[in-house]
């Protein structure tokens, strides 16, 4: 009776450590920093998942950025040397490559020092995990660059304390290793008439809003980027065009290119990629990146 006893108790305890586990959900995964330069950072699991082939273009292909381009290298290159660099808040227009600039300069960055420096790509809907993110990067072997694209906030929306946590860094400080880098349409992450309502409806217009508007402040650069004029757009068009060897008169190509511009009812350098896109599948040429 008294080994029947003990044989039950045991299958209990089992079955409770069973349901502790589930609770628990999966253990966290093991981060091999070896296995590539960029990574995803994957909060469900605290994992960063290894991208084999980031989606980038060389940077020599981004045109009409050239000023805002060199500040970036230099700090980039500042930082994965080892010295002190800012956090970056790329805002502007749409299309002008914000995030494409971001890879290719990670990418010339860790071949130019041989640094090892990672880019980790944070969704905007896991900012709320910066916190976590943060301390398992402290312990990285390499400098890392967070990578948050098309960050914006909207009303009612707190995740932006989690982001100011993290360009602080609380009470511990923001890690050497680590830097920010973010891409937004806004230059302040908030809509104007979010702003512009706090300020009609608070007691103290001025500090109504801000708290949230105090985030981009923590930023230490920022660079902005505008709407390209007709003549970069077309230098954009020459670039791709001469790096493919897309084989088209230089008039033809930039009617073209102009009319593709004109159905879009803009100029960008997200326009110019997709003209050559179409104009490359119309030719019967790969796009080898």
């Amino acid at each position: 009776m008294q080994e029947d006893h003990v044989k039950l108790l045991l299958a209990e305890i089992g079955r409770i450590n069973a349901a502790l586990e589930r609770l628990a959900g999966p253990a966290p995964a093991i981060n091999d920093w070896n296995a590539a330069d960029v990574f995803v950072w994957s909060p469900a699991r605290q994992h960063l998942q290894p991208v084999k082939r980031p989606n980038r273009i060389d940077i020599e292909l981004i045109r009409g950025v050239d000023h805002v381009r060199d500040i970036l290298v230099d700090n980039t290159v500042r930082f994965a040397r080892g010295l002190p660099a800012n956090n970056v808040l790329l805002w502007g227009a749409r299309g002008m490559g914000k995030s494409s600039l971001v890879k290719s300069v990670h990418a010339l960055a860790a071949k130019e020092t041989g640094s090892g420096l990672k880019l980790v790509e944070v969704h905007r809907e896991d900012i709320s995990t910066l916190p976590a993110l943060m301390e398992i990067l402290k312990d990285a072997p390499a400098p890392i660059i967070i990578f948050c694209d098309d960050l914006s906030f909207d009303h009612d929306d707190t995740s932006y304390k989690s982001l100011k946590a993290a360009l602080d860094g609380g009470v511990e400080g923001r890690p050497d290793n680590v830097l920010l880098y973010a891409t937004s349409n806004r230059r302040h992450l908030l809509p104007r008439d979010m702003m512009e309502n706090e300020q009609s409806t608070a007691i103290n217009p001025s500090e109504a809003v801000e708290e949230k508007v105090s985030l981009s402040d923590r930023f230490g650069l920022w660079l902005g980027f505008y709407k390209c004029s007709q003549t970069e757009y077309l230098e954009m068009i020459d670039g791709y065009a001469g790096h493919f060897e897309l084989d088209l008169p230089a008039e033809q190509l930039h009617a073209e290119a102009l009319e593709w511009a004109t159905t879009r009812g803009s100029r960008s350098g997200r326009v110019a990629w997709q003209y050559v896109q179409d104009l490359a599948g119309r030719l019967g040429k790969p796009l080898v990146k």
